[in-house]
């Protein structure tokens, strides 16, 4: 169904041909992450009808993938295991089909905490302190921390351990997502947030959370937390934040899009935590805010996103 529109126009921003396609949206998936990917997929949906493509939305219930006839490109809006960990980027590629964003060892890699750390340091990124534990192990890091499962997304699993006592109840129920853990050395700062669509870096966003801690529930219940954008930051802080962002997604060999998450401390440092190869598309969500502020709106971004997969 691919055919160019305004052959020879180029989208001023993308600086592409306009193309309108048959596109394969996954949403749901398997993972503790389901319930929000409907949510983003759905918007996703919409927003590429917006554009003027023909959308077939496709709920992914296991892991095996029917793609409907026909389909151009696929436009994976999968949040967690299986989604973004390589598994279904690696279907797909033994499938021929072209699809939205990293690559199956690129996705393997930003998912996975303690592989994306390590080549993180190999590039001379700067990140948080750590270190990774097996049950029953004992923890040489000094409180505070944060707490990790090693393969998860949305803060599912994550908690900061202040005192002793908070450790147990928090590692047994990180615990219970993988058996290691990433423990991280806890830096206060501001949470910071920066999206790359294609080659473009996006402004920076600040998150302002209750208890300066942004998790699953502030994360998703609107109006719980502020967005900043874009963040109100010194120019040095802005610059160090874009080229962190930008470097994390060379390094880890990422495409098409993504956001890398920061802190930013008193001393002005920046600090990378993650990068999320997939990240989310929901009303809350950070990628689009930041999109907008740089005059993408949001049928545009899902449009560009879609259309880098198959330049």
């Amino acid at each position: 169904m691919k055919r160019l529109v305004g052959l020879g126009e180029s989208c001023p921003r993308g600086g592409y041909e306009r193309l309108i396609m048959k596109i394969a949206v996954l949403k749901g998936g398997p993972s503790a992450e389901r319930e929000v990917s409907l949510r983003s997929g759905a918007a996703v949906a919409r927003g590429l009808r917006d554009a003027g493509h023909d959308v077939d939305e496709v709920d992914v219930v296991g892991r095996e993938l029917v793609i409907p006839d026909g389909c151009d490109v696929v436009f994976i809006a999968l949040h967690g295991e299986f989604g973004e960990d390589g598994q279904v980027q690696a279907i797909l590629d033994s499938m021929g089909v072209p699809y939205a964003g990293s690559g199956a060892e690129s996705s393997r890699l930003a998912f996975d905490k303690i592989l994306s750390k390590e080549r993180l340091i190999e590039h001379g990124v700067l990140t948080p302190d750590y270190e990774v534990l097996k049950e029953g192990a004992v923890r040489s890091l000094p409180l505070p921390v944060v707490l990790k499962p090693v393969s998860q997304g949305s803060s599912i699993g994550v908690h900061k351990v202040q005192v002793e006592e908070e450790w147990a109840d928090a590692s047994a129920d990180a615990y219970l997502y993988g058996p290691e853990l990433l423990v991280e050395a806890y830096i206060r700062g501001r949470e910071l947030t920066v999206g790359i669509v294609g080659d473009e870096v996006l402004p920076v966003v600040e998150i302002e959370a209750p208890d300066c801690w942004y998790d699953y529930e502030a994360k998703y219940t609107t109006g719980m937390c502020n967005y900043v954008v874009p963040a109100c930051i010194d120019e040095e802080i802005r610059v160090k934040c874009q080229d962190a962002a930008l470097k994390t997604f060379k390094a880890l060999g990422c495409e098409g899009f993504g956001r890398v998450d920061l802190l930013a401390d008193e001393a002005g440092d920046v600090y990378v935590l993650e990068l999320n190869n997939i990240p989310g598309f929901t009303e809350t969500s950070l990628l689009p805010k930041a999109a907008a502020e740089a005059g993408i709106s949001f049928s545009e971004l899902c449009d560009r996103i879609a259309i880098e997969a198959v330049r």
